[in-house]
């Protein structure tokens, strides 16, 4: 088989870790390749972006970042209008930046191929507007046969039962169709045309009803551990627990102080606890000696030597939990973080629990017991053993080389 011809391959994503680190390894690939790999991204992210050889396409955007996880608000539709607004002043940028100014100025150049993020819908419409197929880089959970019965339609029901859900649909067909699609929003942004997710099967709800001919599973894309750092296990350690919320919704200083009653000083365990960029060390009171508090841990080198891992079942968290067989407490804070955690339940190899009823008896009571339990090693043996033959970052370059037109296969 002939290696395809370099193309120009342009990704789009937005300023969310969730959104951009779970396909960082796959642009890096597809670069080392030989493609002309262009990345839309806000300048928060540019930096990460170059450093793949990608080439940041920098564009301004709305949306809540980070370092202000509260900004979304709180409900549903505070998030799909938060979303479409955004969407809505992106994409005119985006078309100047491809197809540039005017006379004298052509612009970046359009892509043989455009891949993107799930939230990215300015790159679908760009991908219609341009006439070249899409791929989307799903970091999360996808759609199965049924799933808007079961799920999106008693959403959308009860938006539409409201004058604030009524107007954002509006707005948003209105938006499609003034760029030319004539589609409901919903199969816009649900139903991919392809999609490559970066998740392990294990963790799809439903995953015998999703169809593969669209959906492609090829597990977490990870860097070698080693680029992210190394950490060694205390010699003196006999079990060793990273507790860890991922990277945005970390300000509950009062979380870590329960995990702080629940393991301090419990013998023979050494806790990592990482609190993120919003709380800390010292609102946490006295600090155990068996405690080891930072701001940010390389997490896949302590998951491999780790018995056990209070998480907030993020999709990337989730997928190394399992990669690495260590048993897990799941303490879910956002979107698609509870139903991780409710798969992981399913998969026995995992507790779930509430965040108001993550009290220090309750995690510590967790902890133990999955830590204990033989039948989750089982299970998490087996899990991690069919993960890694997805086929993660190499497979996943190969799915979206695959997509591009037949001039450069």
């Amino acid at each position: 088989m002939t290696s395809p011809r370099r193309a120009h391959i342009a990704m789009f994503s937005i300023a969310a870790s969730g959104h951009v680190n779970p396909s960082i390894e796959v642009i890096r690939e597809l670069v080392a390749r030989g493609h002309r790999v262009t990345y839309a991204i806000p300048a928060a992210f540019a930096d990460k972006i170059a450093e793949t050889g990608a080439e940041p396409v920098v564009y301004h955007s709305t949306l809540p970042t980070d370092d202000d996880p509260d900004a979304w608000g709180t409900e549903v539709i505070d998030y799909f209008e938060t979303f479409l607004g955004d969407a809505m002043q992106v994409l005119p940028q985006l078309v100047e930046a491809y197809e540039g100014k005017g006379e004298g100025d052509d612009g970046i150049g359009v892509p043989d191929l455009v891949i993107h993020d799930i939230s990215s819908y300015p790159a679908i419409v760009l991908s219609r507007r341009w006439g070249v197929p899409d791929v989307s880089l799903s970091p999360n959970l996808v759609a199965w046969e049924g799933y808007e019965k079961e799920v999106s339609e008693p959403m959308v029901e009860g938006l539409m039962a409201t004058e604030r859900g009524r107007a954002y649909y509006a707005r948003f067909q209105a938006w499609l169709e003034s760029n030319g699609i004539d589609e409901h929003p919903d199969p816009f942004v649900g139903r991919p045309r392809r999609s490559v997710v970066l998740i392990p099967k294990a963790l799809q709800p439903n995953a015998d009803r999703v169809d593969e001919e669209v959906y492609s599973f090829v597990g977490a894309c990870r860097a070698d551990s080693a680029a992210q750092g190394d950490w060694q296990r205390p010699a003196e350690a006999d079990k060793v627990l990273l507790v860890s919320l991922g990277s945005t919704f970390t300000k509950q200083p009062g979380f870590y102080r329960a995990c702080i009653e629940a393991f301090g000083d419990l013998p023979g365990w050494h806790v990592v606890l990482q609190i993120g960029a919003h709380v800390q060390e010292s609102e946490l009171g006295t600090i155990p000696a068996n405690f080891e508090v930072r701001s940010w841990v390389p997490q896949l080198a302590i998951l491999r030597q780790a018995d056990a891992f209070i998480t907030h079942a993020g999709a990337g968290g989730s997928s190394e939990g399992l990669a690495t067989a260590t048993p897990m407490v799941a303490v879910p804070q956002a979107v698609d973080q509870f139903g991780n955690a409710a798969v992981l339940e399913g998969l026995g190899v995992a507790r779930q629990l509430a965040t108001e009823d993550a009290t220090a008896e309750a995690l510590r009571e967790a902890v133990l017991a999955v830590a204990g339990d033989p039948e989750v090693a089982r299970r998490l043996a087996e899990i991690s053993a069919g993960m890694a033959g997805e086929g993660g970052t190499k497979r996943a370059a190969d799915l979206i080389e695959a997509e591009l037109p037949a001039s450069h296969s």
